[in-house]
């Protein structure tokens, strides 16, 4: 059988504008309906995730993509609203703690953290002032200053009341920032593996951290402010700091790998961290350690069986949300280590589509689909029919025959498959 070829060119699925949402959010509108721009009739997948963060009273999870953030209700699990307006990359997300405000920073040419109002789905304001994206985005516990850093290291603290810069921290080459719980300091930690505690309200040098002299590349507070965690870059050897003294208070034990970040619990007893470790060529074990802050000693191994980007817990502290790097997210009981739910369909950025000769199905390849599944959707519905599974590369191309019967696909490695 000779299958007619074509060549499509990568079709962005979602390039959206900022738009209204309903007040009370639309949870009778699918998320295939959600903020759609003009004369778009679906959408189709959820784009890349990069970043997952719970707001204050734990009723919502902002999901940032490539495309946009989405809200979900924790209760249900369901979309309840998507808010547009970043084109690239959303890098970090922080929630304001009344949770009226959704502060992003993310990939875009213009270099600005958004304020997006949460109720209605508008933009506030673009804070501007970088030089570079702003990859890490964090509110004081007030709610009256946000804090903002560059790849390149630059910390801006902001006036939230006015939108505009209200210090420049004299530092550089900044890897981590962490507010106090009472948000009157800001840790830093930087590449020569300094960390400093600044005043917030006046963006001057409170104190230099001593008894350590690694690159510390993360950096928390226990939810009292008292103690300060921090991994080590190179070794991934967890520190924990008594704040008041501004010294070395532990070293954790009973790990296994590479930590990459540490989160604390809201009740402050436990302590997470993402390990890694390696398998085989490229390839790495992934796992989320639990320990127990007063002893220092490990308490429990969460195995997601996937590599780990970040982890939030819920603001209960029963629930622990793991964000893989192939765009899987996932909430865990914190407790038993059950897996509770996964919210599917975030996956990578897609570069062909083709519609079936009736029109009542579309076929979807994407540059990473995780598993390299060639997807088809219900065109009247924009749900899921099924996957293709087959490919070993990025699905750079598909095409329907004339009679509909078979469907081709090539991916990146030039390997070609027809499907019935």
């Amino acid at each position: 059988m000779k299958v007619k070829t074509t060549f499509l060119f990568t079709l962005t699925l979602l390039i959206v504008s900022s738009v209204s949402i309903r007040p009370g959010f639309a949870q009778d509108v699918a998320y295939t309906q959600l903020s759609l721009p003009e004369g778009a009739k679906a959408r189709l997948g959820k784009g890349s995730v990069e970043k997952v963060i719970y707001s204050p009273d734990g009723s919502l999870l902002a999901v940032g993509s490539n495309i946009g953030i989405w809200l979900y209700d924790t209760k249900t699990f369901q979309e309840l609203a998507f808010l547009p307006g970043r084109m690239d990359w959303i890098y970090s997300l922080s929630f304001s703690p009344d949770g009226k405000v959704l502060a992003s920073g993310g990939g875009d040419m213009d270099c600005t953290v958004r304020l997006c109002d949460v109720a209605t789905g508008s933009l506030k304001a673009k804070l501007t002032g970088h030089t570079s994206s702003a990859n890490s985005v964090l509110f004081s516990s007030d709610g009256k200053t946000l804090a903002s850093r560059s790849p390149e290291g630059e910390v801006h603290l902001w006036d939230v009341g006015t939108n505009s810069v209200k210090a420049r921290l004299d530092t550089d080459r900044v890897r981590s920032i962490a507010f106090s719980p009472d948000g009157m300091t800001l840790a830093s930690a930087n590449r020569d593996g300094q960390v400093h505690l600044w005043n917030v309200a006046t963006g001057a040098v409170k104190a230099k951290l001593i008894g350590y002299t690694g690159w510390v590349r993360s950096v928390s507070f226990n939810p009292d402010g008292s103690i300060l965690a921090g991994v080590n870059y190179y070794n991934g050897e967890v520190i924990l700091w008594n704040v008041a003294a501004g010294s070395v208070k532990a070293k954790l034990t009973g790990r296994t790998g590479e930590v990459r970040s540490v989160l604390f619990s809201p009740d402050g007893t436990t302590l997470a961290g993402v390990t890694w470790n390696p398998k085989d060529y490229g390839d790495y074990d992934y796992k989320v350690f639990f320990w127990d802050v007063a002893t220092g000693k490990r308490k429990r191994i969460l195995d997601t069986g996937s590599r780990i980007r970040s982890i939030a817990f819920s603001p209960d502290g029963t629930v622990l949300t793991s964000l893989s790097y192939d765009s899987e997210v996932r909430l865990w009981d914190v407790e038993t280590g059950d897996l509770k739910t996964e919210l599917g369909e975030h996956k990578g950025e897609v570069r062909s589509v083709a519609f079936s000769p009736d029109g009542k199905t579309l076929a979807s390849g994407s540059r990473d689909a995780g598993d390299h599944a060639v997807l088809l959707w219900d065109v009247a519905t924009g749900a899921l029919k099924t996957k293709f599974i087959g490919h070993t590369g990025s699905v750079y191309s598909v095409s329907f025959s004339p009679d509909g019967k078979t469907l081709a696909s090539r991916s990146r490695d030039r390997t070609v498959i027809l499907w019935k």
